[in-house]
């Protein structure tokens, strides 16, 4: 087989119903969030993808941008090759202050994209080896979870001259290691990892040509797939997943009606407890589409689920979408939208979250207003 794999394009499919397409109110009555004002290291795009903290002051926040919160201000440290451009970091696990990891897929000159492992020092982000794979192969990371210090996963796909993979790679405190499972012709993608022990971690994404939901499990000692439902035979994708103990984890997503190039995509929600995958009843904004791009918990009856909707006019502006589940149901959550302007491509979205103690909820994302992507922060303080 020949080497077709393109990594922008797979990351897109993550993110891309939220580019180049637009938010309407500054502010929605009622929401206990606030925007909270963060730096952008670049001109144009500083979309904030995932986040992670060891402390409330000590919060990192990846993506185009590379930005920390020390409990009083937040300020820009850049990575290496991370541009704002075509490089772009995907995870991130913060350890301590002095300590702190991300990845995420960077292209130089003519060269494809690939992987970057980098860490941070307490002063400054460097580069780290990863394992290294056969010439001519596309290795891509897009999501990253840790259990401590010595126990660190990084998910995404490996692809060869011959077959593509599912691709883990596995800090152990002292080198990363990769293991890689060969993927059916039709293909797979895995967006999104997490863990809540060293025999207790899932990751997520979609499979097919059209895009059907996709779980793996690591239970210590191999990674296995999982079923998981659909709600459709239209698209059904996982952007997301949280993993609170061995009998209860939460994915989430978006899946379409029929065809996802006409249909609206509709929130998706699914929860492990512990035997099986099942879908869990969730809300929408309007007739329009309503991705859900990321989840954060304060404990297993408070978590957060968020990405954006679009608006009902069907302008193709886009806003924040917060969903919130009480231990029972989920329900909307108003949310604020610091984007003012008018026409096209313009919206706010939530693309990753963190809770770096009780009740202190912080949700990222991007302002957009083409050309331009900024960084957004949502904060509260409000907990059960």
């Amino acid at each position: 087989m020949k080497l077709t794999f393109n990594v922008a394009i797979l990351f897109g499919l993550a993110v891309a119903i939220f580019q180049a397409t637009p938010a309407l109110s500054q502010t929605k009555p009622g929401s206990i969030f606030k925007v909270v004002r963060t730096p952008n290291e670049n001109q144009t795009n500083n979309a904030l993808d995932a986040a992670s903290a060891s402390s409330p002051k000590d919060i990192w926040a990846v993506g185009e941008s590379t930005i920390h919160f020390d409990g009083t201000k937040w300020t820009a440290f850049p990575a290496p090759f991370i541009d704002g451009v075509d490089n772009f970091l995907t995870g991130v696990v913060d350890i301590s202050p002095t300590l702190a990891w991300a990845v995420g897929n960077v292209s130089e000159g003519e060269n494809p994209f690939q992987q970057v492992i980098e860490q941070w020092d307490g002063k400054e982000w460097s580069v780290f080896p990863g394992p290294n794979f056969p010439p001519n192969s596309q290795a891509a990371l897009f999501g990253m979870a840790s259990t401590s210090a010595n126990d660190i996963w990084a998910v995404g796909s490996l692809v060869t001259d011959v077959a593509g993979f599912n691709l883990f790679e596995h800090w152990d405190g002292t080198v990363w290691t990769a293991t890689t499972i060969q993927q059916p012709p039709a293909g797979e993608a895995l967006l999104s990892v997490s863990a809540d022990a060293t025999n207790d971690a899932w990751a997520v994404g979609f499979k097919g040509a059209n895009g059907q939901t996709f779980a793996m499990h690591w239970n210590g000692s191999e990674w296995a797939d999982v079923a998981t439902p659909n709600v459709t035979k239209g698209t059904n994708r996982l952007e997301a997943v949280l993993t609170l103990s061995p009998n209860n984890a939460w994915a989430v997503g978006f899946f379409t009606p029929a065809n996802a190039d006409r249909e609206p995509r509709r929130t998706l929600i699914l929860h492990w407890d512990g035997k099986t995958w099942k879908v869990v009843p969730s809300p929408n904004v309007g007739p329009n589409s309503n991705p859900l791009s990321g989840l954060a918990a304060n404990s297993a009856n408070d978590i957060w689920a968020f990405g954006c909707h679009f608006a009902a006019d069907g302008s193709g502006q886009f806003r924040t979408l917060v969903l919130h589940w009480d231990g029972k149901s989920w329900e909307i959550a108003p949310s604020p939208n610091p984007t003012k302007g008018n026409g096209n491509s313009v919206g706010d979205v939530l693309l990753s979250g963190v809770v770096p103690s009780p009740g202190n909820v912080w949700i990222f994302g991007s302002e957009h207003e083409a050309p331009d992507a900024e960084t957004l922060a949502i904060h509260t303080t409000t907990g059960d």
